[in-house]
């Protein structure tokens, strides 16, 4: 049986955060140092996020998408991939990645079902690359994305998180990927995220102003957003092989069509990214409640998704999780 939020959305997208742990150290998400990763008993085992997939199709969830941390650094995501791409009520499964193990795991990944595949790259320049990411890891992302190509992904997105003064001096470049490749370029505006991802306003660009900045390639035409879409706003330059995506979750509130659950590594449900409020899946599960109880805190979940989280006027609000802890 769907359930639906508040607003009659219906909410058939679970995020799984499979690890707090990552092979990069982000600007905008992560510290370089001193970060307390969760302890390995406190992380969902496989066979638990395999229990609450099963149990969440039951309430109306029919795609998935695998986040961290980054996802390709826990041991055995091979054959836990294979396991859930066995679960059928499952219309889409998707992973976001970093892309610097993907060279190694693209193939197996493919293999296993899965088409789709988001990467996040926030500069197309090798230093620049390692001054956002604190990683000497340019090569190895650009060879993971050739990978994914070459094994069949369809499409390939890649992830842009738009900083003024770091890199919106490429928002024009990665735009005019889309010209010569079918990529997909997402961008995404800087969110507040915990106490580590150096969130200012200054840094801040709304999506009309990338919107604005990247029409200089020529007109944008609106796509339309299908069922299990996430939620960017999709166009095609004029004449273009891929399209482009604005994400604006403070300058367009979406949350009025947000289809989406997120479950945490440490087995959290959230309604909302900019939302504290949690309900804990993991305790009751290792207790041995039955299926229809845990089916009823995922029920409870989607009944309590916020309609808005705040305007950007009022101040945005900063979320107490760090976003590798929530699943990006």
């Amino acid at each position: 049986m769907k359930e639906m939020a508040p607003g009659k959305r219906e909410i058939n997208y679970l995020r799984i955060s499979i690890t707090d742990r990552c092979n990069l150290r982000c600007i905008y998400c992560m510290n370089e140092e001193g970060i307390n990763f969760l302890a390995h008993d406190e992380v969902l085992s496989y066979e638990e996020i395999l229990h609450l997939v099963r149990v969440s199709v039951q309430g109306g969830i029919r795609k998935v998408r695998l986040t961290g941390g980054e996802p390709l650094v826990r041991k055995g995501f091979i054959p836990f991939l294979e396991k859930l791409s066995g679960i059928h009520e499952l219309d889409e499964i998707t992973l976001t990645t970093n892309g610097v193990l993907l060279e190694e795991y693209a193939e197996a990944i493919r293999n296993c079902g899965i088409c789709r595949l988001n990467i996040s790259l926030d500069s197309l320049k090798a230093e620049r690359f390692h001054g956002i990411t604190r990683r000497d890891c340019f090569d190895r992302t650009l060879a993971g994305i050739h990978a994914a190509e070459r094994a069949g992904f369809d499409p390939i997105k890649i992830n842009v998180v738009a900083m003024r003064g770091i890199n919106d001096d490429e928002l024009v470049d990665f735009a005019r990927l889309t010209m010569e490749k079918p990529y997909h370029i997402r961008f995404i505006e800087f969110m507040p995220m915990g106490d580590s991802n150096g969130w200012e306003q200054k840094r801040f660009i709304p999506t009309e102003e990338i919107h604005q900045r990247i029409k200089v390639l020529g007109p944008l035409n609106p796509l339309p957003n299908h069922r299990l879409d996430g939620p960017a706003s999709r166009y095609k330059i004029e004449g273009a092989t891929g399209e482009i995506g604005f994400i604006g979750p403070l300058s367009h509130h979406f949350c009025d069509r947000c289809n989406r659950l997120r479950l945490t590594a440490d087995g959290q449900l959230r309604g909302c990214l900019f939302s504290d409020s949690e309900i804990d899946v993991k305790t009751p599960m290792r207790e041995g409640r039955p299926d229809s109880f845990l089916l009823e805190l995922i029920r409870q979940a989607i009944r309590s998704k916020p309609l808005d989280h705040g305007s950007l006027e009022a101040k945005p609000k900063k979320c107490v999780r760090p976003m590798s802890a929530i699943g990006g």
